[in-house]
Formats: C-alpha cells, structure tokens, sequence
C-alpha cells in the first residue's frame, strides 16, 4: 500500500468513515488508560465518543443511501 491517501470531499461516505476511524482509535486509547488508572472522567469521554460513533451512524447511512441512489442515476 503507498503512503497517498485520496482526497474525499466532506459529503463522500469515505470522510465519514475515516473519522470512524479516528473515534474507535481514541476509544482504544482511552480504554487503555482507564484500564491502567480508572477515573470517572474517562469514562465521560469514552460516554462521548460513543455517543459520538451513534451520530456517525446516521450519517453514515444516510451518505449510503446517498451514494445508492447516485449510482441509480
């Protein structure tokens, strides 16, 4: 795999799925310091970022139904 990375326009499903990607990692990492120094803070954010993930969801589906129907066209 090369080192580019194609551009994605805000709209694209790849924008979304990319910042996806970005909140599960930081859920990895805020899992790993709770697990190694529990605080109630981290779990507010772990709260958020899954929160966040649900959000993305919708969006994700509705960018497929997007894409779906662009391709009909």
């Amino acid at each position: 795999m090369s080192g580019y990375i194609h551009a994605s326009r805000e709209g694209d499903p790849v924008h979304t799925v990319r910042t996806i990607g970005r909140l599960a990692q930081m859920i990895i990492e805020l899992r790993d310091e709770y697990v190694a120094r529990p605080r109630p803070d981290l779990l507010v954010q772990i709260d958020q970022r899954v929160t966040d993930l649900i959000a993305l969801q919708d969006e994700l589906r509705a960018r497929m139904a997007d894409a779906a129907q662009s391709h009909q066209e």
